[in-house]
């Protein structure tokens, strides 16, 4: 498939593009997986937001937090893919993506998340590290994962 992979700021995103990247967001996280914390945290003002389209139907976004706004690493948050686009290596192509605009917008350097416990295997396929004990997060098990700098 050709899929076209943006990654703007947020005060460049347009309207629709914002609405888009809400839109996926309450999909994933409020609709399918039921989180209970506020999605809306005063932290997309300050970060970048990447988005994999098929056409003009978003499938794939992630929001890149400079270094110092969630953790003193930079990191990755709000990962989601559209259900029907599971399966596909969009989640692979998003996270290869987020670590290249991180590197290339703030510098070569480790990078942390907050990744659920599921996903471990995966996260630790693209070179993260588990640091921490599991915990609960937005009621869902989640892991402190580390990617050092290469």
């Amino acid at each position: 498939m050709d899929y076209t992979i943006q990654s703007k700021k947020f005060e460049q995103l347009s309207l629709m593009e914002l609405y888009r990247i809400l839109q996926l967001r309450n999909q994933v996280f409020y609709v399918e997986q039921r989180c209970d914390d506020l999605d809306l945290d005063d932290k997309d003002q300050q970060s970048w937001h990447l988005t994999i389209y098929d056409g003009d139907i978003l499938v794939g976004y992630a929001r890149l937090l400079p270094p110092g706004l969630s953790y003193p690493e930079m990191s990755i948050g709000r990962v989601a893919v559209s259900a029907s686009y599971r399966g596909h290596q969009i989640g692979r192509l998003l996270m290869e993506k987020a670590i290249e605009q991180l590197e290339v917008s703030f510098g070569k350097g480790p990078i942390k998340i907050s990744g659920q416990r599921y996903l471990e295997k995966f996260y630790a396929s693209l070179g993260f590290e588990t640091i921490s004990e599991v915990y609960l997060e937005a009621g869902i098990e989640h892991l402190k994962m580390l990617r050092p700098a290469f």
